[in-house]
């Protein structure tokens, strides 16, 4: 399903110039997590904040540490090329940047409207970047 999804959404990214990078981070993100997402709005709306940031937290920690190692070792053996998890100095502020400051606003255990504000913004500001961002030559959605 994953394929036809980037399938019918690469057509369309490049009638609308969209980076690669926009796609990728922010577009495959919401359709993909927009489940998750709503069931963490639902269970913040019933002020169980414990609950929402386990939500959030475990997908974010269960792609990090399983699915991500899961699929550069697969790649081996199933891809046409290794897949690797080189990310440049953007790549790296992208990652850097929200887990700071999540981990500075969730501290207290508290939570209102300015901290999801900052959050917004941040996510605002990482979209931005990656709706700017030039492809580099030779990547593609497909395989080589």
């Amino acid at each position: 399903m994953s394929e036809i999804l980037v399938g019918s959404i690469e057509e369309t990214a490049a009638g609308l110039g969209m980076s690669k990078a926009f796609i990728g981070v922010i577009i495959l993100a919401l359709i993909g997590g927009a489940p998750e997402s709503v069931a963490a709005v639902t269970v913040a709306r019933r002020n169980k904040l414990d609950l929402t940031m386990g939500i959030a937290v475990g997908s974010s920690v269960q792609i990090a540490l399983f699915v991500a190692p899961v699929l550069v070792l697969a790649s081996y053996f199933i891809a046409p090329r290794p897949l690797n998890l080189m990310v440049g100095n953007a790549g790296i502020m992208i990652i850097m940047l929200p887990v700071l400051l999540l981990s500075m606003l969730v501290g207290d255990g508290r939570s209102n409207w300015f901290k999801g504000v900052q959050l917004l913004s941040v996510y605002l500001l990482i979209a931005l970047f990656c709706f700017f961002l030039p492809d580099t030559p030779g990547t593609s959605f497909s395989s080589p």
